[in-house]
């Protein structure tokens, strides 16, 4: 069996290679439609065909993909004003003599404690992150030393130092702050993969994160939904019906997905077809 892996959010799925037209990129062309299924998106025309779209990562993660870039970029900001506001009470403590009650231990800080436990699959992210490390653990442990001075009455070296750090340890964390964010943005061209049940005409359309690679396997190797639970997966009754198995290699897992299982809304067939332009195959 030829099947080809889609990232959605931190899983991994695959679709049969037969049950696949083609990928095209999502450019949030689509028809909107009323339907109470939070993960329908809309109509997209192919070759004359109304195509319902479904968002499979808030089928499978009960979020969009975009929704969780969205809140990890939000989050990411809140750190970086954190170590700004960390940045400006060592900076008021040289200056004024205020007294500096910030936290000093960098695995400590709130941005250390998300910093050291974050797990992500998105290797040039996880290289971004890494880089943190450095700069972050230099800058908090700095107060010992500068304060140090100023106690000790060198209050023009202390300030001579914090100036030193801020134009390159702190202005290197910020840039850090600005790449990770940035790296988050431009690693997310969500792709529409259209799905058929004859090999000719489509069936839906999922919304996916990126195209990853084409396997083989034996039907022996797909092992049974009930292992799904061990690594992740809350499988409820619609995320269930898509479900067909679960592919382990090694470290790495893939849920084998049947698109047959989410079925076309009756009201497509009064939909009024478009012409739209496909971006290309995998």
């Amino acid at each position: 069996m030829d099947l080809i892996n889609f990232r959605v959010g931190q899983k991994t799925i695959s679709l049969k290679i037969l049950d696949i037209l083609l990928t095209e990129r999502y450019e949030g062309n689509l028809t909107s439609l009323p339907n109470g299924n939070p993960s329908f998106l809309g109509v997209k025309d192919y070759m004359g065909a109304p195509t319902p779209i479904f968002d499979l990562g808030l089928i499978l993660n009960n979020q969009s993909s975009h929704d969780i870039n969205r809140a990890l970029i939000d989050l990411l900001m809140e750190h970086e004003q954190e170590q700004k506001s960390w940045f400006q009470a060592l900076e008021q403590s040289v200056n004024n003599g205020s007294v500096f009650s910030e936290t000093r231990d960098a695995k400590h800080c709130e941005f250390g404690k998300w910093l050291y436990h974050f797990k992500t699959e998105n290797e040039d992210l996880k290289a971004i992150l890494a880089r943190f490390d450095k700069p972050h653990t230099q800058l908090h442990s700095l107060p010992d030393k500068i304060l140090a001075l100023y106690h000790d009455d060198n209050v023009d070296e202390a300030k001579r130092l914090l100036a030193k750090e801020k134009s390159t340890t702190y202005m290197k964390l910020i840039r850090l702050f600005e790449s990770a964010r940035e790296q988050i943005s431009l690693d997310h061209k969500p792709i529409i993969v259209f799905t058929t049940q004859d090999g000719q005409q489509p069936h839906i359309g999922l919304l996916v994160d990126q195209v990853e690679d084409n396997i083989h396997c034996e039907e022996s190797e797909i092992k049974s939904l009930s292992e799904l639970t061990n690594v992740g997966f809350e499988i409820d009754s619609q995320t269930k019906k898509m479900m067909r198995g679960l592919i382990k290699r090694g470290e790495t897992h893939s849920v084998v997905i049947d698109p047959s299982a989410i079925f076309r809304p009756d009201h497509l067939q009064d939909y009024e077809p478009e012409e739209t332009e496909s971006y290309g195959l995998f």
